[in-house]
């Protein structure tokens, strides 16, 4: 069996991910849950097998100690993400399935206010959540919207390229972080030099990237970031804590200015085991939610969530007892991607 086949078993099972350790069977992520796959149990998966995967310039890095992202395309078009790295001693790796094309806002079930969203001119837009969470795929289709819709210069910064866009009415660049540039910080400074219209920001890992984002929509531009925190509020404030004590209150000031929308992402299971569905949260950047991030008081946005329903604006826990109520999500996992496990429990409870 090639590698090639072994992917495709994985993808005609629609798993999102593939784990593999020499000498030990092959373990996928299927609708969220890690399960062995029978008829696979007796490939032997070898050091060399996940090597192959690496070319000449990935491999040496790897030899030296490093572990190594990376994005690969097999013969029949598809790509997934990789990441090798050493677990005991032994050779590991996990590969991520991407999608082959870019679904649309429609196809994904996301609420219309995505597209008012994605049709910005200016601005921050972050969607959060934890890994596997759908975070890339829900930015991937905002960009291919944009590209569909909008005349303008699109730069992606990724670490690795994972959707490839092909341009529309949009001119697009995806630069990929190790291969075409050093790092995100390096890559938004140039960016700001290349004359674009939209930014899309892979992952804002650390204070100076997330600043540089922060530059970039002061100056006229849309930014479209991801960072890893759950709920909206807590990435506000990861982007306000992330910076010296002195100079928190001018990025909570800056912030207010041009925060457009965060979205908090989960994909939940579904009760028939078809798959999973996406649960948003969604902070649209209104007047009164400004008002509140140039004040300091993170702790009322989720009282301006509830209220803000008019502009588009919904909590987590909202959505997952919806999901209950129509029948798509079961009690366990209603309750283990609440954000309010005990005030979930309760309403769960009445009939």
């Amino acid at each position: 069996m090639t590698f090639e086949d072994f992917i495709m078993i994985a993808r005609e099972k629609n798993a999102s991910d593939i784990h593999l350790t020499a000498d030990l069977p092959p373990v996928f992520r299927i609708n969220g849950d890690l399960s062995q796959i029978e008829e696979l149990n007796n490939i032997p998966i070898t050091k060399r097998m996940i090597i192959s995967l690496l070319n000449a310039q990935q491999e040496e890095s790897f030899i030296a100690g490093n572990d190594v992202d990376f994005a690969f395309e097999l013969s029949t078009g598809s790509r997934q993400r990789a990441n090798v790295y050493r677990h005991m001693g032994k050779v590991a790796c996990a590969i991520r399935l991407l999608n082959n094309t870019v679904p649309t806002i429609e196809e994904l079930g996301l609420p219309s206010v995505i597209k008012d969203l994605a049709g910005k001119k200016s601005g921050l837009i972050l969607v959060t959540g934890m890994t596997g969470s759908g975070k890339t795929t829900t930015l991937s289709v905002m960009i291919d919207y944009i590209n569909s819709t909008r005349p303008c210069h699109i730069i992606t910064l990724e670490d690795p390229v994972e959707y490839r866009y092909e341009p529309k009415l949009a001119t697009i660049h995806q630069r990929e972080i190790g291969r075409d540039t050093k790092s995100f910080q390096d890559a938004l400074r140039s960016a700001l030099r290349e004359d674009p219209d939209v930014i899309l920001v892979g992952e804002m890992r650390d204070y100076e990237t997330m600043q540089l984002a922060v530059t970039a929509a002061e100056t006229g531009h849309l930014v479209l970031a991801t960072i890893h925190t759950r709920g909206a509020v807590r990435a506000v404030n990861r982007i306000v804590d992330a910076g010296p004590a002195e100079l928190q209150q001018q990025t909570t000031v800056q912030l207010s200015q041009i925060l457009e929308c965060v979205i908090s992402q989960s994909l939940l299971p579904l009760k028939d085991g078809s798959g999973r569905i996406a649960a948003l949260e969604i902070l649209v950047g209104t007047d009164a939610v400004r008002n509140i991030i140039r004040a300091n008081k993170a702790f009322q946005l989720e009282t301006a969530i509830q209220q803000g329903k008019s502009a588009g604006m919904c909590l987590m826990d909202d959505v997952i007892l919806d999901y209950h109520r129509r029948g798509l999500i079961t009690n366990e996992v209603a309750l283990f991607y609440a954000d309010d496990r005990v005030t979930m429990s309760n309403k769960l409870s009445i009939k």
